[in-house]
């Protein structure tokens, strides 16, 4: 028999096959890398050595409290420079905190200049709570002064003065935010029906899934701060986001008695 011989055109039929496929391969290796490259970015990787607010809220909260075109862009600083130099940070009093903010002004100031060691003042033109480091601030002065503002936005958002203490105290706990249109686009009667099952009739529904999970939570109007630890923050969040989706709330006080149950045998 005669050996087979390929012809002019299946020869280039194959060369064709070949390149394509070398290039499927570079194509899903190249998404691959890109893919890589986007998990593992600033905004889903937690750096140590970097320093940050423990104050989360979600895109849509944040895009609502300010936009692009008021936010002020600084060049990031080294911690080289903060040797001599005071640092400052302002927070913004809202209209309905001021009085509040005004009765506990004693009780605020005292865990912010006797255990943070900084100057503190508010400034009635622009209202807001204005802090700066000194010689006498002992730690580190960034940190402190990190510290003292998540204290007082705590407080901002709602939190009671006893609560918010525990950020200067803990280095685990952390603020998370977010709007009950985050879950569920409702409008109307229906979101108000869904705030009423996050609270609960006199608070019941609220202050079970505080004690069961540990947490701090402050319902403002569409708005829902949760303050705690990583892990007792997500399982409130899972119960919150049942009921906005229109779970019964005994089938949430369940679950809560399920959990509770949990973390007393763990601790």
């Amino acid at each position: 028999k005669k050996p087979f011989r390929s012809s002019p055109s299946q020869n280039t039929l194959l060369h064709k096959m070949e390149v394509e496929q070398q290039n499927v391969q570079h194509k899903v290796s190249g998404d691959v890398g890109e893919h890589a490259i986007e998990t593992s970015n600033a905004h889903t990787t937690i750096d140590p050595s970097v320093l940050q607010s423990r104050i989360l809220q979600s895109k849509s909260l944040a895009y609502s409290d300010a936009s692009d075109d008021t936010l002020p862009v600084f060049e990031q600083m080294s911690q080289q420079n903060h040797g001599s130099e005071s640092l400052y940070r302002r927070v913004r009093c809202p209209a309905h905190r001021y009085t509040p903010l005004r009765n506990d002004w004693e009780a605020i100031l005292a865990p912010l200049v006797h255990y943070l060691k900084l100057q503190v003042r508010f400034n009635t033109k622009n209202r807001c709570v204005e802090m700066k480091t000194s010689v006498h601030t002992i730690d580190c002065p960034a940190s402190s002064l990190q510290k003292g503002a998540d204290f007082v936005a705590a407080y901002m958002l709602g939190f009671e003065i006893q609560d918010a203490v525990a950020l200067l105290r803990l280095e685990d706990l952390f603020v998370e935010s977010f709007q009950v249109t985050d879950v569920k686009m409702l409008k109307g009667d229906h979101l108000s029906r869904a705030i009423g099952r996050i609270a609960g009739q006199d608070g019941k529904t609220r202050f079970a899934i505080e004690n069961a999970t540990r947490t701090r939570i402050v319902v403002a109007d569409s708005r829902i701060h949760m303050l705690g630890s990583y892990a007792n923050i997500r399982v409130a969040r899972n119960a919150l986001c049942s009921l906005i989706l229109g779970a019964p709330p005994g089938k949430v006080y369940n679950n809560m008695r399920n959990v509770a149950k949990r973390m007393n045998e763990r601790y």
